[in-house]
């Protein structure tokens, strides 16, 4: 495995087993490194080009796909353990994948009326959903998405 691959595992991995974004010294211990090597590692995951950033002028994780580490509009809680943000709405359906055979509940508002919204997902397959027939949108264009990704 590709120091890269060893890296974006334990981000992902400490992410959906704790809830929040680690440290750039966390991913350092978990990796066996010196803090500075692990600060490199999460740059260099970084600037892979996936939909991940850090906040603006630091070493913090801002959001990791499928998750964010601020409260966005898409709660998640996995098995009935709250603790997870999505990135997006689209997101929050991806989350599921990272929980195999377990039950993931987006709880969440809509972006236009504010109205509460909830699915329930397992292993990727919308389980219920309320008010039913959701439908997602993004009201970025694609070809604009890359600039606005906090946005898209």
């Amino acid at each position: 495995m590709s120091s890269l691959d060893q890296t974006y595992h334990v981000i992902l991995s400490w992410w959906t087993e704790r809830g929040h974004a680690p440290h750039f010294t966390d991913v350092a211990r978990s990796l066996g490194l010196a803090p500075e090597d692990g600060r490199r590692r999460l740059h260099d995951v970084i600037d892979t080009g996936l939909p991940n950033w850090l906040f603006p002028g630091t070493d913090l994780i801002a959001s990791f796909a499928p998750f964010h580490a601020l409260p966005t509009p898409y709660r998640m809680s996995v098995d009935g353990r709250p603790g997870w943000y999505a990135q997006c709405g689209f997101e929050a359906l991806a989350v599921s994948f990272l929980f195999p055979g377990r039950t993931t509940i987006v709880d969440g508002s809509c972006l236009d009326c504010g109205d509460p919204l909830q699915m329930t997902v397992r292993d990727g397959v919308i389980a219920s959903e309320e008010p039913r027939g959701l439908v997602g949108y993004i009201d970025v264009p694609f070809r604009e998405w890359r600039a606005n990704l906090p946005f898209a």
